[in-house]
């Protein structure tokens, strides 16, 4: 995955409130919490993973 370019939106006192992402960033960052959360579903349903 490739350096994030984040911007974010901050309030009166200079808080950040938000983060602003291309959306080019959003899905990819997207499809690797999705693959993420796919392996780690497979891995807490896995035999071995009782083991640990």
């Amino acid at each position: 995955m490739s350096t994030l370019q984040e911007r974010y939106v901050v309030d009166a006192q200079g808080s950040r409130m938000a983060v602003i992402l291309s959306l080019d960033q959003y899905e990819r960052l997207m499809e690797d919490l999705h693959d993420l959360a796919s392996w780690l579903n497979t891995e807490r349903k896995s035999p071995s993973a009782l083991k640990r």
